[in-house]
C-alpha cells in the first residue's frame, strides 16, 4: 500500500479462531442471484468453492494483479487513477519533487564512493508507478555530468501494462515502444539511453562489470504475504494399521507439541434469509486451516527468527516468499552470487547498490498487518475485491537476512526512519534553496508543508513510519552509506 495517511493496522477479526472450512452445502440462491461486490469476488468465491480455502498469498495476487479486474491492472480508465489526490493513496514523491531528487543525489554519492566508474551503470527500479520517482531521480542525476554519461541504460520491473504505458509517456514521451527480447524498450527523454520494462527481476539479463543501482519504493508492503499461527499439536485420534485407518478407544494424552497453521481465506455464506440481503455482508473471512498445509510445514522452518516462535502456541507470523526473492536478486546483482564449492571464487567484483523505502517494523515480525485502502481510508482488506489497495508490514530484518545469504559480497545497512535519512541527505537544505526563488505564499507554504511531512515523526508525518534500508558491496565495516551513518568517499 502506498499509503502517505496514518498508518492504521485493520486487524482481521477472529483471525485466530478455528473455522469450519466446509463449502456450504445446498445453497440457497443460485450465483447469478448473488449481489457480488465485484466481478472479481465471484471468480475467487467459484475458485474456493471448487478448491477450497486459498491462502492469503493467492488472495493478494488476485486482487492485485488479476487479468480480471485485478487492482493494479485495471487502473487507467478514467477516475481509476491509483497514485495521488484522486487516487486511493499519496506516495512520497507525489508529495514533492524533493524526495526523488535526494534519492538521485544518494545513488551519485554511492557511485563516487564506488569508485566514479565512467560506465555500465544501470538505474533500476521495482514498481516504478506513474514513473514520477524514477523522473525526479533522472532530473537531478544529470545535473552530474560524469555519472550521467556512465548510465548505459534504465530498467522499469512493471507487471501492470496499463502503468507501463503511463511511465512511458513520463519518462520517454513520443519516442516509440517496441518488444524486445525482456519485455520492452524505448528510449529517455532526460538521458537518450534506452528504458526498458520487463514483469520480474529475474528476467533481466546476466551480464558482467556491471553497476546496477536499484530502488525499491513502496514495493514490499504489496508483495503477497502468507500468515501462520502457532498451535496445540493434537494427539491422533486413529492410527494406520495393515487393514486401514482405526480409532483409537483411548486416545494417548495431549501432547505438549505445536505446530504451525495457516491462516487463509474462506467465504461466507451468503444470505438464507431475506431480510440479510441487504447487510453488506464481507464476501470472505481468514480461518484457520484445519491441518497443515504445504506452505505452513516449509516457510516458518526457514528461518531461526520463526522457530524462535513456534513453541508459544498462539504466536502469528507473516512471511512473504516473493519479498525475499527480490531481496536475494538485489544482493546477486550487486555482490554476485554464492559460490557453488568451496575452492569456487566470487562471481564478480561487486558493485552498485539497492535502496529500499517502505514500512513496517525495524526487527520484529510483522504480524496481523494485511490492510485495505481505498480513497485515503483503510478498509477490510476483504472488501471489493479489485477495488482496493492490499499491502502489509515489510519484514525488514527478514529482507537483510534474505540479502546476506544470497550474496557474499554484499552487507546491508538500515533500516533507518525516513525522516533521519531524508535529513541527512540535506533535505531541509533542499527546501530553503526552493524557497529562495518562489515568492508566491502560497506555494511557499506547499513546499514547507510536504517536506515536513516527509520528514516528520508523529500526526500525519511519513518520517517515523516508513524506513530506508541500504544493500550495498561488501567492505569489511569499513564504509558507510550516506544516510546511514556514512559521509561521501571519494
Amino acid at each position: 500500500m502506498r499509503n502517505g495517511a496514518s498508518k492504521i493496522v485493520y486487524r482481521l477479526a477472529n483471525a485466530g479462531r478455528p473455522a469450519r472450512l466446509a463449502v456450504p452445502n445446498g445453497r440457497r440462491y443460485l450465483s447469478t442471484q448473488r449481489e457480488w461486490s465485484t466481478p472479481l469476488a465471484k471468480r475467487i468465491t467459484d475458485a474456493i468453492n471448487t478448491t477450497g480455502p486459498i491462502s492469503i498469498a493467492a488472495f493478494m495476487r488476485q486482487c492485485l494483479t488479476s487479468d480480471e479486474g485485478g487492482y493494479y491492472t485495471s487502473r487507467g480508465a478514467p477516475g481509476s487513477d491509483v497514485f495521488g489526490k484522486e487516487g486511493d493513496f499519496v506516495t512520497s514523491p507525489e508529495i514533492s519533487q524533493m524526495f526523488g531528487e535526494l534519492l538521485g543525489i544518494w545513488i551519485v554519492t554511492e557511485w563516487l564512493s564506488q569508485g566514479r566508474r565512467s560506465s555500465g551503470v544501470q538505474l533500476m527500479e521495482v514498481g516504478p508507478g506513474k514513473g514520477t520517482l524514477m523522473a525526479d531521480i533522472l532530473r537531478s542525476v544529470r545535473n552530474f555530468k560524469g555519472f550521467a554519461s556512465s548510465i548505459e541504460g534504465i530498467y522499469l520491473i512493471e507487471a501492470s501494462p496499463t502503468l507501463r504505458d503511463i511511465q512511458k509517456q513520463k519518462l520517454c514521451g513520443e519516442a516509440p515502444m517496441e518488444e524486445c527480447e525482456i519485455g520492452h524498450k524505448s528510449t529517455s527523454t532526460h538521458l537518450g539511453v534506452p528504458v526498458y520494462w520487463t514483469e520480474h527481476i529475474r528476467l533481466l539479463p546476466e551480464v558482467e562489470n556491471k553497476a546496477p543501482f536499484i530502488v525499491a519504493h513502496e514495493f514490499f508492503d504489496a508483495l503477497p504475504i502468507h500468515a501462520f499461527q502457532s498451535v496445540h499439536s493434537p494427539p491422533p485420534e486413529t492410527i494406520n494399521t495393515p487393514t486401514g485407518p482405526a480409532t483409537l478407544r483411548q486416545p494417548p494424552l495431549p501432547l505438549n507439541g505445536t505446530q504451525w497453521r495457516e491462516l487463509v481465506v474462506a467465504t461466507n455464506p451468503e444470505p438464507t434469509r431475506e431480510s440479510d440481503k441487504n447487510d453488506k455482508k464481507l464476501e470472505f473471512r481468514l480461518a484457520l486451516a484445519k491441518s497443515p498445509t504445504p506452505a505452513s510445514l516449509v516457510m516458518p522452518e526457514m528461518s531461526p527468527r520463526y522457530k524462535a516462535l513456534k513453541s508459544t502456541r498462539g504466536s502469528t507470523i507473516e512471511i512473504s516468499p516473493e519479498s525475499h526473492t527480490y531481496a536475494q536478486e538485489f544482493a546477486r546483482l550487486i555482490g554476485g552470487a554464492n559460490p557453488t564449492g568451496k575452492d569456487d571464487s566470487p562471481t564478480r567484483t561487486p558493485a552498485g547498490a539497492a535502496l529500499i523505502l517502505d514500512y513496517g517494523p525495524s526487527s520484529t515480525i510483522p504480524v496481523n498487518s494485511l490492510r485495505g485502502i481505498k480513497n485515503h481510508q483503510i478498509v477490510s482488506p476483504f472488501a471489493t475485491p479489485g477495488q482496493v489497495d492490499l499491502s502489509a508490514d515489510v519484514d525488514f530484518t527478514g529482507l537483510a537476512e534474505s540479502a546476506l545469504n544470497a550474496s557474499p559480497g554484499v552487507e546491508v545497512y538500515g533500516p533507518n526512519e525516513q525522516g533521519s535519512f531524508l535529513r541527512s541527505l540535506g533535505i531541509a537544505e533542499r527546501a530553503a534553496q526552493l524557497l529562495r526563488n518562489v515568492k508566491d505564499e502560497t506555494k511557499r507554504k506547499q513546499i514547507e508543508s510536504s517536506w515536513q511531512r516527509l520528514v516528520d515523526r508523529g500526526g500525519g508525518g511519513m518520517g517515523k513510519i516508513y524506513k530506508a534500508m541500504a544493500i550495498v558491496p561488501e567492505s569489511g565495516g569499513k564504509r558507510r552509506p550516506v544516510g546511514f551513518g556514512g559521509d561521501v568517499q571519494m
